[in-house]
């Protein structure tokens, strides 16, 4: 694929990373730390993830496929574990995280179709 087919991916990933990073921010803010502490780990994780494969795409990498189904399953976590929580920026995130993992799926189960 090319930079220009993985696009809306990358996208999803850029909007994903962005809504994690300030989920980690904004729960870092919080009072009940403790009750957030996973949730601020795996928003730090899917960030950290989201613009790995990013990246991975804009340079064509031949890992994109196992890098994009890792980004699905890290974003999926993140929006579980956000799903407990009931502030304003968790459920941003798990929009972001969720519209991410589909965008991911999307081209690895097209790389299956076509292996």
């Amino acid at each position: 694929m090319t930079r220009i087919e993985y696009q809306q991916c990358i996208d999803a990933c850029v909007k994903s990373m962005d809504a994690c990073n300030y989920s980690y921010i904004s729960s870092l803010k919080e009072y009940d730390l403790a009750s957030l502490r996973e949730s601020i780990r795996l928003n730090r994780e899917c960030a950290d993830i989201c613009s790995f494969a990013a990246q991975a795409m804009s340079r064509q990498s031949p890992f994109v496929v196992p890098i994009l189904r890792l980004c699905a399953e890290i974003c999926e976590a993140c929006a579980a574990e956000n799903s407990r929580h009931v502030h304003t920026h968790c459920k941003e995130c798990i929009k972001a995280t969720l519209a991410c993992a589909e965008a991911c799926r999307l081209i690895t189960d097209a790389a299956l179709a076509h292996a």
